[in-house]
């Protein structure tokens, strides 16, 4: 038989099996509800009758039910020809954006109408407002806390709450999303109010519609929602201190706007807090994808910071793990942004340095002065929030420029002797750098005031982690003075073979000097459980070798340099040097040969051998 009537007579008898079934679907359906009524009626009169009627009803559902899985069954089952011949019929769907991140795992079925508006968004908020627009703002997330949290029981009298969600220009289905969980997911003894503060933004979404979301929230809760709006944008900090400032609960929640709290949430906080109310707390961060806005469980860890103070996470101190419990409160270096806190605590311990700008270091300021001024930090694993981890932020393009200010005043203030680490991990000049970090007067009076502890105490009891780096002796770019314009570069990576390349003074040619005569190339990690790359002479061969420092102490390479400003770069062991040599295309290539006296300068000194 030809195919295409083979293909016809499969789909004919598969039609005639699906009318078969809903037929006998209808009829059965029609049965059910005259043995219904009359079972109604046996009811009242024969109770025996009755209930062989109710029996029958109950046979009848269970026929019911294995018809129309039958009936869902043979509507999957087409045959493989029809199904190839809808498939080449389908519309094929131009993709627009086929290098976009929104798209590569989600928007397949999307209209080019559509996915111009999807990526659209993208761009305006860094997560997917397409998508979120078309969720329920009361969508389910499931339960990521460590097991033993279900179990806890808390307190009746806990503290009451003041929850406060800060954003620039975010999308309203996100916000209005955030604002419902927490009403939802808390307590409404426990919740005294929702705080909305705006950056100053410029989303009309932002005004007229929330204004009629909050009122419809009111007819709900009345008074719940307060909102508080700059008249010029102020920046995280400034916006946070708003919040705070506005609160009247006995806790303050500091929150982003684009997050989703989870089922008891609030309980362990308010819980630690009514015990000490010198604990500064963060919950645990799920990770909400800004793609498809699927939620990732993340397992607690301490929040931390390497020495040019971005954040980051950080496993807990060898105690919490020996208590075998996930669930337990684990002591941090610091905070990640999203804080709670006791009002009036905060305000005690000096709330947030109102000095920093636009973005970045006031949380690692904020750990590192709990911390020294009779406080604590904790990170409470079963109080979680997913957070969307957005592709874009609102506020620069480039927040380095601003975090590099506000790292740099955090060490003024807060690090002592280990200020010139940030300028380190920077690139930056020990005096000199240029960067207005404003006045910090005030700050330092309220170190002063508060009789904060030094630094040094923090290295040996908070965080251990962080290396000191004590024993540097110059820091920077290597440059050669036959070619003052090529410096020292890890290379391409990765790879084993530093290089001599044009200079962009980025970390790739940050290179360290140790009094050990170690010489670390591509930059320095901040913390003692990681291993630098050190340079190396193999000890054969004219290419120069850049390994892991551990790895390269095994192979037995040759590490150990002598170096001094306007000198040669020697090393102890093979006494050839580090030197440049043009190769047979005209380009300079970086070398171990014996010494011909060419010299070598770093960017930055800190002293002299």
């Amino acid at each position: 038989m030809h195919r295409k009537s083979k293909m016809r007579l499969g789909w004919s008898k598969g039609l005639l099996l699906i009318l078969a079934l809903a037929s006998a679907a209808f009829y059965l359906g029609s049965i059910k509800r005259e043995v219904h009524t009359h079972s109604e009626r046996l009811q009242r009169a024969h109770h025996n009758d009755s209930v062989r009627s109710q029996g029958m009803l109950r046979r009848m559902d269970k026929m019911e039910e294995d018809i129309n899985r039958l009936l869902n069954l043979v509507n999957k089952l087409e045959p493989a020809d029809v199904k190839a011949e809808v498939k080449k019929d389908r519309k094929v769907v131009r993709k627009l954006y086929p290098n976009s991140f929104l798209f590569k795992k989600w928007g397949e079925d999307l209209s080019e109408e559509e996915q111009k508006e999807a990526e659209t968004l993208f761009q305006r908020y860094g997560y997917n407002a397409f998508l979120s627009d078309r969720l329920p703002l009361n969508r389910e997330i499931p339960d990521t806390r460590p097991l033993k949290c279900a179990d806890k029981k808390y307190p009746e009298d806990l503290p009451t709450i003041s929850v406060v969600l800060i954003y620039l220009d975010e999308a309203l289905s996100i916000l209005k999303r955030a604002i419902r969980s927490i009403i939802d997911r808390t307590p409404a003894r426990l919740l005294k109010e929702i705080i909305l503060v705006d950056d100053h933004s410029t989303n009309e979404d932002l005004g007229e519609k929330l204004d009629n979301y909050i009122e419809s929230i009111h007819e709900e809760c009345p008074g719940l929602v307060k909102r508080v709006r700059h008249s010029e944008q102020l920046g995280l900090t400034q916006a946070r201190l708003s919040g705070w400032k506005t609160a009247v609960g006995d806790v303050v929640a500091i929150l982003d706007a684009h997050i989703e709290v989870h089922t008891q949430w609030a309980e362990p906080l308010l819980a630690r807090i009514k015990e000490d109310r010198t604990v500064v707390l963060t919950p645990v961060f799920d990770r909400v994808n800004s793609d498809d806005l699927t939620l990732i469980p993340c397992g607690p860890s301490a929040d931390a910071f390497d020495w040019a103070l971005w954040c980051m996470y950080e496993t807990f101190r060898p105690e919490w793990y020996d208590l075998k419990d996930d669930s337990q409160p684990g002591k941090s270096p610091s905070i990640m942004g999203i804080l709670v806190a006791d009002r009036k605590f905060f305000g005690e311990i000096g709330s947030l340095d109102g000095g920093m700008k636009i973005y970045g270091g006031e949380n690692v300021e904020l750990g590192i002065r709990v911390w020294l001024c009779g406080g604590s930090v904790e990170v409470i694993p079963c109080s979680k929030i997913a957070h969307i981890e957005r592709a874009v932020k609102p506020y620069l393009p480039d927040l380095s420029t601003m975090m590099k200010r506000n790292a740099l005043r955090v060490a003024e203030v807060w690090l002592d002797e280990y200020k010139y680490n940030v300028n380190m991990a920077w690139n930056l000049p020990i005096k000199g750098h240029g960067i207005d970090i404003g006045d910090v007067s005030e700050r330092k009076k309220l170190r002063e005031k508060l009789k904060c502890k030094p630094f040094q105490w923090y290295l040996d009891n908070v965080y251990p982690q962080l290396d000191p780096l004590g024993d540097l002796l110059g820091y920077g770019a290597l440059i050669n003075d036959l070619k003052p314009d090529l410096c020292i570069d890890q290379g391409p990576m990765p790879g084993n073979t530093p290089i001599i390349y044009t200079c962009h003074f980025f970390q790739p040619q940050h290179c360290y000097y140790r009094t050990d005569g170690l010489l670390y190339i591509g930059g320095i990690k901040s913390h003692k459980y990681n291993s630098n790359r050190c340079l190396v002479d193999p000890g054969s061969g004219i290419n120069p070798g850049l390994y892991e420092c551990k790895l390269a102490k095994q192979k037995k390479f040759h590490m150990l340099w002598d170096f001094k400003q306007g000198g040669p770069i020697h090393n102890r062991e093979t006494n050839r040097c580090l030197e440049i040599a043009m190769d047979e295309h005209g380009y300079y290539t970086l070398v171990i040969q014996k010494c011909t006296a060419q010299v070598w300068n770093i960017q930055h000194i800190i002293r002299d051998q």
